[in-house]
């Protein structure tokens, strides 16, 4: 039998994957949680086999809940069920300890398909998501080190004004830095360098 444990923040996600796998033979939902610290004290309790983990989770987020699983747990087996198909998610994720990677907008027969194969020792990448490479990321290797901090700070919907405040530097500092991005990245203005920002928040 193989037990599962389902992490996820929206309480109908998790009641529709329970209603898809409740009626499979092999399979036996033994908790779910809506939160990290929750989730570790139902793998705690119940040791399943496999955990389908979000990633963004309110109190512990998925990541670190997942290194903490599997320091004490080794035995469980962590898939990631995210929207976040950025590389730096899945390589971060894939460090933590998870063996599989799924995205939600993936059918429950993928879930389903996912949860066997992890269960059985071998691993399971949503073929929608691009492995990460031992490759360095070009733009992070072309930004120095204080536009990858803004950039990250873009990310999180940060204006320029509070960027300036949280780095003690001039609101004309952080323009120029915006606009020197806009160059290196081949961007065509602010609008771009806010969507790439938003796409890459992991990257930085």
């Amino acid at each position: 039998m193989i037990t599962v444990a389902i992490a996820e923040d929206h309480q109908a996600l998790i009641d529709g994957i329970h209603s898809y796998l409740e009626y499979e033979e092999d399979i036996k939902i033994v908790g779910h949680a809506n939160d990290g610290e929750a989730l570790l004290e139902v793998v705690k309790r119940k040791q399943p086999k496999v955990v389908l983990c979000d990633i963004r989770m309110p109190k512990i987020d998925g990541m670190a809940a997942t290194r903490i699983i599997k320091k004490e747990y080794p035995q469980t087996n962590i898939i990631a069920f995210t929207m976040f198909d950025q590389e730096e998610a899945i390589r971060q994720m894939i460090e933590a300890g998870a063996v599989g990677y799924v995205l939600k907008n993936s059918s429950l027969q993928i879930v389903l398909e996912a949860i066997r194969l992890v269960a059985a020792g071998k691993t399971y990448y949503d073929k929608k998501i691009h492995l990460p490479t031992a490759e360095k990321n070009t733009s992070k290797s072309i930004l120095s080190s204080r536009e990858k901090q803004i950039m990250g700070l873009i990310a999180r919907g940060t204006t320029s004004h509070q960027i300036a405040e949280q780095l003690f530097i001039g609101k004309s500092t952080v323009d120029t830095h915006r606009k020197n991005m806009i160059r290196k990245l081949g961007l065509s203005g602010a609008g771009e360098l806010l969507r790439y920002a938003l796409e890459r928040k992991y990257d930085f």
